[in-house]
């Protein structure tokens, strides 16, 4: 197969979609069609069209074009715009720092996004977040699953995930809300000696100003987040489009429409009137790692 200029640029991705998505939620928020667009770029309505529905990248003075004629001046607002068009240019051309392991292909999206994102809340039933993991227990975690028997493609995704927790620190720190269930902290991935080290790993990443910690312990009952795990990624923007991610055995699930991300939210914010207050939680997770 020759090299062709043109291939994946009418693919869609979660970035182009999500960038495509707000441009299109700007548009008709103030009354415009495809055609005033199509001028303001001096392009043609089926490019709109594909800008809209993430299936082609964006140059930033197109964006900023867009932003103009849809009245948006806050240089935050169209900063983010701007980042994740480059995001995804940068994820069709194969760059960036997550491109350097390939342990990461099925999260490839995730990761792109959260390298982006202003703020995480995340569910999980069965292990601590990525963000907050140690190396010890990531690697058991990457054991235990079985998807590698290479040790070297396991050091691989390990150090992966670890490079992952840059965003946790730094000038432009993620926010980071993980609820946590009980089962979490009483699962002993890779024996005690790990997961004590993972436990005191937790207490001090509490410890940090954008990140908080919450469990849902055991006697909160029956509650909606007892179906699945999922992540909803943020922007700094008002009344942007949030995207929910979920995990199923073979891949990861992107739930794009904002009926999705206000429902999740939803069972987010009911999840944290279940779960202990920071204090408590924190107790709790300390109580564990003395039992354990």
């Amino acid at each position: 197969m020759g090299n062709n200029p043109d291939r994946g640029r009418t693919v869609t991705t979660v970035l182009g979609r999500r960038l495509g998505g707000e441009l299109l939620r700007m548009r008709e928020a103030c009354s415009l069609r495809q055609v005033h667009a199509a001028e303001a770029l001096t392009a043609s309505i089926t490019k709109v069209a594909k800008i809209e529905r993430g299936q082609v990248p964006l140059r930033d003075p197109d964006v900023r074009a867009l932003c103009h004629l849809y009245g948006e001046s806050d240089e935050l607002v169209i900063g983010r715009l701007l980042a994740i068009a480059k995001a995804d240019r940068d994820r069709r051309k194969v760059q960036g720092w997550w491109n350097q392991y390939p342990q990461l292909k099925a999260q490839m999206e995730y990761v792109v996004l959260e390298d982006i994102a202003t703020e995480l809340r995340t569910w999980q039933l069965a292990f601590v977040p990525g963000l907050l993991q140690t190396s010890d227990y990531a690697r058991a975690l990457a054991v235990g699953n079985g998807t590698w028997d290479d040790p070297g493609e396991i050091e691989s995704f390990v150090e992966a995930r670890m490079a992952r927790q840059a965003r946790l620190t730094g000038e432009r720190p993620l926010q980071l809300w993980a609820m946590l269930h009980e089962g979490v902290l009483r699962q002993l991935v890779g024996g005690r000696d790990v997961m004590r080290s993972q436990l005191d790993h937790l207490l001090g990443a509490a410890q940090l100003p954008n990140v908080r910690v919450q469990v849902v312990p055991f006697f909160a009952g029956a509650h909606p987040g007892m179906t699945s795990a999922f992540t909803v990624i943020s922007f700094a923007e008002p009344g942007a489009l949030d995207l929910v991610q979920a995990d199923t055995v073979s891949t990861k699930v992107w739930l794009e429409s904002e009926t999705d991300a206000t429902r999740h939210n939803a069972i987010f914010d009911r999840l944290t009137r279940l779960g202990l207050a920071r204090h408590e939680s924190l107790s709790l997770i300390d109580s564990i790692r003395k039992e354990v």
